[in-house]
């Protein structure tokens, strides 16, 4: 489904190389954790598979279902099967939950040359998605991220996942700031809707993540290239190491 070569990217305005050469392969039905300690380029590596234009490829490649995405625009990408759950979601105000879901939803079927989801369709999906993340009525009227809370906004994001599923789902720090209850919604979530059919790739500093939503695959990042490749065991291994015995 994605496989990356031999990735380098830098900062546009800085000119600094953050990936110095990421090798990655992930197939349908799989689950990825990237781990690695602050500043490892575990962020900009999400940020350059979605397309973000901070960022500039400068060698290497990235490939979707067996075609190039470099020369892809964001919402190509996003339209090919691609999401992104952001660290930091940006706030909308004015425009509610559901009326932000609806038009990404149809522009993603417009793209694809479908007509509108019809607005009986909508509001079942709406309604199914929205119950497996305990999500209430009112929630939905409010202005996207406006004044939510940290656990608010990321599932918000699980929710917008459901809602589009899309074949390769990108959590960038999902569990950042959610306390335990939070975690284990947004993890359920994340788990309805694995199948053999997508695959999932989960940036997390925390191994707590991964005692909710199990991985095939551990990476540990660290300065800009992939060092370890591991199952489950690497993690817990990490939880009581640390990355030092990887880095000296």
């Amino acid at each position: 489904m994605l496989k990356i070569n031999n990735l380098h990217a830098e900062i546009k305005e800085e000119g600094i190389e953050i990936l110095k050469g990421i090798n990655l392969e992930i197939k349908p039905g799989e689950v990825h954790a990237i781990m690695g300690p602050n500043g490892a380029g575990k962020s900009t590596l999400s940020a350059v598979i979605a397309g973000k234009d901070d960022y500039e490829v400068t060698q290497g490649d990235i490939q979707f279902e067996g075609n190039s995405i470099l020369e892809d625009a964001p919402e190509d990408r996003a339209h090919k099967g691609i999401f992104m759950s952001f660290q930091y979601p940006v706030e909308i105000p004015g425009v509610t939950v559901t009326n932000f879901i609806k038009a990404a939803l149809n522009e993603t079927r417009k793209a694809h040359g479908l007509e509108d989801l019809p607005a009986k369709e909508l509001l079942a999906l709406v309604r199914e998605n929205s119950e497996k993340l305990s999500i209430r009525k009112d929630f939905l009227g409010r202005s996207l991220n406006d004044g939510f809370s940290g656990g608010e906004k990321k599932r918000n994001e699980i929710f917008q996942m459901l809602m589009l599923n899309p074949k390769l789902a990108i959590l960038d720090e999902t569990d950042s700031g959610l306390d335990i209850d939070a975690l284990r919604i947004v993890a359920d979530g994340v788990n309805s809707f694995k199948n053999e059919g997508n695959a999932v790739l989960l940036i997390t500093h925390y191994q707590r993540l991964l005692d909710y939503i199990k991985p095939d695959f551990v990476h540990v990042l660290a300065d800009g290239k992939i060092i370890k490749t591991g199952d489950k065991s690497l993690a817990l291994e990490l939880e009581e190491k640390g990355y030092d015995w990887l880095l000296n």
